[in-house]
């Protein structure tokens, strides 16, 4: 009788028999597709609590039930970092698990007010552009328009668009020619920084009309770091059903260019904004746009961020308008994440 675990036995095993791959290749997805994922997720105050503490978010709104009533909240409602993560998490099974890079996220918005723990998500994607990469004769780049819906009503949530690069199944013929780069030729940084006195609307206004007709930007960084640990790399991503290979197996991940597994892109980017809300007065979150993943975080790097002020408008009797660029960098000063967000920032005295 054969003896399936003797080692030499097993080994020739795992030689000859198939294996049953997960996630899609580029030559699967098809422009105007439409994708249902599944499972859903129900949104929970321990995945949303989880989320916030793990990245520092620590807004009280999202964790005192007299602070949210104060902000028009019904309840501590779910946070729009955990949301955000979520929604693309439930994604990755179908999208991303095949690996490639995360090219960029943007249009990332919140049509409802608040969402509430308990709410059921479903997510469905639609693929917006295929395209092939010029560079990477391996690879394809794929685009998704991806909703996120109250699985009971069918209210979308949250939406955004991402672009990934997807494994080919058959890699493109080329030329073997290299991809000219032309270089273009950036301009300076301004003379000086302004740093806002404050963080409420009026003191980023202030800093802006300090800053005009002047080569000065409004520029800081927050104090804040945090180091990635097992809980930030592993445990957060599967709170989201985030099986991506890239954050939980380091045996695969041990030949690729990080070396090792990688912390998930929403980790990086809600560890960044949770440092910049701590020295802000923020009302509500609008919207996101133009993100981008520079480089890899691993485990044992710390993740800091740096907030330049790009404008503000004076449209609310509450709180006023904000835009910031925020960028995410890691002990060595390498930008790691970067991106544009827009927020609802108190007024002084509201």
């Amino acid at each position: 009788m054969t003896d399936w675990t003797d080692p030499e036995t097993f080994a020739q095993a795992l030689e000859q028999v198939e294996t049953k791959e997960k996630g899609n290749c580029f030559e699967d997805f098809e422009e105007s597709q439409i994708i249902e994922h599944e499972p859903g997720l129900t949104l929970t105050r321990h995945g949303n609590e989880a989320w916030m503490s793990q990245t520092l978010n620590h807004d009280p709104a999202y964790w005192r039930q007299d602070v949210a009533e104060a902000r028009d909240f019904e309840e501590p409602p779910v946070h729009p970092d955990y949301l955000t993560a979520a929604t693309l998490g439930i994604t990755v099974e179908d999208l991303s698990e095949k690996g490639g890079y995360f090219l960029g996220r943007t249009d990332v918005r919140f049509p409802t007010d608040a969402v509430y723990t308990g709410t059921e998500l479903h997510v469905e994607s639609e693929v917006v552009n295929r395209a092939s990469s010029s560079s990477r004769p391996n690879y394809g780049i794929v685009s998704w328009r991806t909703r996120g819906k109250d699985a009971e009503t069918g209210e979308v949530l949250c939406s955004y668009e991402r672009t990934n690069m997807i494994p080919r199944r058959q890699p493109l013929e080329t030329d073997g020619g290299a991809v000219e780069n032309p270089e273009e030729d950036e301009p300076g940084l301004p003379s000086e920084f302004v740093t806002p006195e404050g963080g409420y609307f009026e003191d980023f206004l202030e800093a802006l009309e300090e800053a005009e007709g002047r080569d000065a930007a409004v520029a800081y960084r927050h104090e804040r770091g945090r180091t990635q640990d097992d809980v930030t790399v592993a445990y957060l991503p599967l709170s989201t059903l985030n099986t991506a290979k890239q954050h939980h197996n380091v045996d695969v991940m041990a030949d690729s260019p990080s070396g090792d597994i990688v912390t998930y892109g929403d980790v990086t980017r809600s560890t960044a904004l949770g440092h910049a809300r701590s020295d802000e007065e923020t009302y509500r979150e609008v919207g996101f746009d133009d993100e981008k993943f520079h480089t890899f975080v691993t485990p044992g790097d710390t993740v800091y961020a740096f907030t330049r002020v790009l404008d503000a408008e004076n449209d609310g009797d509450v709180a006023g308008t904000v835009r910031f660029e925020h960028i995410a960098f890691n002990q060595n000063d390498e930008p790691v994440y970067s991106g544009t967000r827009t927020a609802a920032i108190r007024k002084r005295g509201e």
